[in-house]
């Protein structure tokens, strides 16, 4: 890989800061953002159609959450095997072997004549999406440090930020042209498009000297040391509670804005993208303002800005408040996600450099375990009242704001911004 064409800047600790070309970042934001989409989009493209797919299926509804169950199941374990062997092997052998099952398991998933196949499909098909998103983010790392890390973490919001919020509604769309199985036919073109853009515009970029060792006794030790480090498992968690923020946002906004607060489906859809917007504005706020201010001074705003909107949205549920009220600190929350995110992943992965696969399969498995749990947090107080809801995002965001404070210190950001992995062949 040629090496990228650079220009000067400024670093931290006074380094020069060099930055690739901008044809080759928008480029590789593409890619690496698209990966990071995987398991939303895997997720909530096909939550509108379970209702018609228990039917076709001839299932019970709880057996058929069974397929969503396993494809979180496969998102954890997936990760935490490939960060590793990424480590170890590259980033790209695993990275294509991954998109080619997650490609072929979503055609079984397209064809499925029974829910248990559907149920083995959804975890291969996990295992595949999960090479994605965990060797997006440690690629990432190999290519970038400093500001320059926090700045392309910052530009990925551009793809992966959206993914979360505006997957229903694609599916649901979807739905209106074709059956559920159409939803899968649209997921396995996703994964032989990103396919076909690795295997032509993503080099190595991992070279051989840096690798690790892939033994399990190396790769058990690896992972202790990650938790035993009180400032990575801080920055990990306050993310992974951001995130959790989101999934309650997404599985309760649509009762909550349609079935208390009256929306028509046409005005929920504004509200929705909306604040997807919101958390792609941020991002690129906050790639504006990282180098002029320290990643762990714009986390702490991101964090506390989100307190306040939880708090806002709990006060607004408790005492129904007048819609307004509810949106305003509602954008707050949902928008400082994309402020949150980039710095907490950057700042967990900065001194991590030789064992990003590892680090990077961690911060994606706290993300979805603990996301999953806000899910069955927000329908225990029923569909008819926003109290749910709005607890449940105060109670991510102050705890994440909690964790940032008393779990994480300063870290030392490195430089040059882009790695010596950038050089080579094209």
């Amino acid at each position: 890989m040629r090496p990228f064409p650079c220009s000067p800047g400024s670093g931290d600790g006074g380094h020069p800061l060099t930055t690739p070309a901008a044809p080759k970042t928008l480029r590789y934001a593409l890619i690496l953002g698209s990966l990071s989409a995987f398991a939303p989009l895997s997720i909530d493209m096909y939550l509108p159609a379970l209702p018609r797919m228990a039917g076709d299926l001839h299932s019970s509804d709880t057996t058929l959450q069974l397929t969503l169950t396993a494809f979180i199941v496969g998102l954890a374990v997936g990760q935490l095997v490939l960060g590793p062997i990424s480590d170890a092997v590259g980033r790209r052998r695993p990275l294509l072997a991954g998109l080619a099952v997650y490609a072929v398991s979503s055609v079984l998933c397209a064809v499925s004549p029974s829910v248990e196949v559907l149920i083995v499909a959804r975890l291969v098909q996990a295992l595949g999406a999960a090479a994605g998103i965990v060797i997006a983010r440690a690629i990432v790392r190999d290519l970038y440090s400093g500001t320059a890390m926090t700045k392309f973490f910052s530009m990925l919001m551009l793809v992966s930020g959206l993914a979360p919020i505006l997957a229903p509604v694609l599916g649901g769309q979807i739905l209106r042209l074709t059956s559920w199985r159409g939803v899968f036919v649209v997921l396995t073109v996703f994964g032989a498009l990103l396919l076909l853009a690795t295997v032509l515009a993503l080099p190595e970029p991992l070279p051989p000297e840096r690798r690790s060792p892939n033994r399990l006794g190396a790769t058990l030790r690896t992972y202790a040391g990650l938790l035993g480090d009180r400032s990575f498992f801080g920055y990990a968690l306050a993310g992974g509670l951001m995130f959790a923020g989101l999934f309650a946002y997404v599985s309760a906004s649509s009762f909550v804005l349609q079935g208390v607060y009256g929306l028509s489906p046409q005005e929920f859809s504004l509200v929705f993208g909306g604040n997807g917007v919101g958390i792609v504005l941020a991002g690129q706020l906050n790639g504006r303002l990282v180098g002029r201010f320290p990643e762990r001074a714009l986390l702490a705003a991101g964090l506390t800005t989100s307190a306040v909107g939880g708090i806002g949205v709990l006060v607004a549920a408790v005492f129904s408040l007048p819609l307004p009220a509810l949106l305003v600190p509602l954008v707050l929350l949902v928008a400082s996600i994309g402020m949150v995110m980039p710095n907490a992943s950057s700042l967990a992965l900065a001194e991590h450099p030789r064992s990003a696969g590892a680090a990077s399969a961690l911060l994606g498995v706290l993300q979805f375990v603990i996301g999953g749990l806000a899910t069955p947090l927000v329908g225990i107080g029923g569909e008819n009242s926003a109290i749910p809801m709005g607890v449940v995002m105060a109670s991510f965001a102050v705890a994440a704001l909690v964790v940032f404070v008393t779990m994480t210190r300063p870290v030392r950001v490195p430089s040059p911004a882009v790695s010596e992995a950038t050089s080579g062949r094209s």
